[in-house]
């Protein structure tokens, strides 16, 4: 008996962990985008994701920032952008990076508004220059602006959209 019961417990740890459900989204992947300003250096550890339905995600993206073209202000969204496949859309980011400037580590638990949620899956009609015709697209890009002092700057957004902030965090 002892023996049946051992190799049913192996068996249940040989098929692995199941598989997340697949999100409901009108898409395949939503985009995260890493910014810094012009001449401030970032290199970002983690970003991690809790989404809507409560699974979480670890370490989605990473690296070096993209940067503004300017040295003054910022490109309001954009960035460095890499897919979130198989991820429902974020209840909370977490993000943790390194000024290089300064030199100070940070990391902060973002909130994401559930106007946010509601906006990237609701499709909109846009001229598109690039593209010279009327598109539908959806808001599917969320960008983390990271500056000195612990700043974070939240936008969400695409292409022809432009993008909307979302907030601006302390970390």
């Amino acid at each position: 008996m002892l023996l049946i019961g051992l190799l049913f417990s192996l068996s249940a740890c040989a098929s692995g962990p199941r598989p997340y459900p697949p999100p409901k989204l009108p898409y395949n992947s939503w985009y995260v985008g890493l910014a810094a300003p012009r001449y401030m250096e970032v290199w970002v550890e983690t970003v991690d994701v809790l989404d809507q339905r409560g699974f979480g995600f670890f370490r989605v993206h990473g690296g070096v920032a993209g940067y503004t073209r300017k040295p003054e202000g910022w490109h309001k969204g954009g960035g460095k952008m890499k897919p979130v496949s198989n991820v429902d859309l974020p209840e909370r980011i977490f993000l943790r990076w390194q000024s290089l400037v300064e030199p100070q580590a940070y990391k902060i638990r973002i909130p994401i508004p559930q106007w946010v949620r509601d906006e990237m899956v609701k499709p909109q009609r846009v001229f598109c220059i690039a593209d010279k015709k009327e598109v539908t697209l959806y808001p599917n890009r969320i960008t983390l602006g990271m500056a000195p002092g612990g700043i974070v700057k939240v936008w969400v957004g695409a292409g022809c959209l432009g993008f909307k902030e979302v907030g601006r965090f302390q970390a």
